[in-house]
């Protein structure tokens, strides 16, 4: 990892990370603009927001690299206390079935983990990203709920076995007795 700070060819990458993290290059410093201009858009129209068709003031602008300033701008204080709300839900409901299946279904409990890592990768990702809301790419905010989806289905199909006991996962052979 040091030789990265002191090979030559690297020097220009360092050079512009280290900029970017004193916030004196220019990303960086558009990125403080939007921020700033979400702050005002949410504080202009806090509790619904502006909605999803645009801005009805001509001297600010829809958009922020975040995805929670964007939630708030589009859905106001509302749209993501509901978001955040239904987050610590799906989390309240599938980490406690990541405990049922600890050395119990390592099939299962690496699927209930790694819906787990995936949606909190996603969530600390949004800080500074806006994808996962982002209307002019719903590919990626398909993908969140489709993770949360198989999160929750696979935590019901812990509590289930640990109820019930494991089922045979090997499929059904037609004729087959026993």
């Amino acid at each position: 990892a040091l030789l990265v700070l002191v090979l030559p060819m690297t020097r220009d990458y360092v050079q512009h990370f280290i900029e970017g993290i004193r916030g004196q290059d220019l990303a960086t410093q558009m990125r403080f603009g939007e921020y700033k201009d979400a702050l005002l858009l949410i504080s202009r129209y806090p509790w619904f927001g502006v909605g999803f068709t645009g801005v009805p003031d001509v001297d600010i602008y829809l958009g922020v690299s975040n995805l929670y300033l964007l939630i708030a701008e589009e859905m106001g204080l509302v749209g993501v206390s509901v978001f955040l709300l239904t987050m610590l839900t799906y989390f309240l409901h599938v980490w406690p079935a990541s405990r049922l299946v600890r050395g119990v279904d390592p099939e299962l409990e690496s699927m209930v983990l790694g819906t787990l890592t995936a949606v909190a990768a996603g969530l600390v990702a949004g800080v500074l990203d806006h994808y996962l809301f982002n209307l002019t790419f719903p590919h990626a905010a398909t993908l969140l709920w489709l993770v949360v989806a198989l999160g929750v289905a696979t935590a019901r199909e812990a509590r289930r076995q640990t109820e019930t006991g494991p089922t045979s996962r090997e499929p059904a052979v037609a004729g087959r007795q026993g």
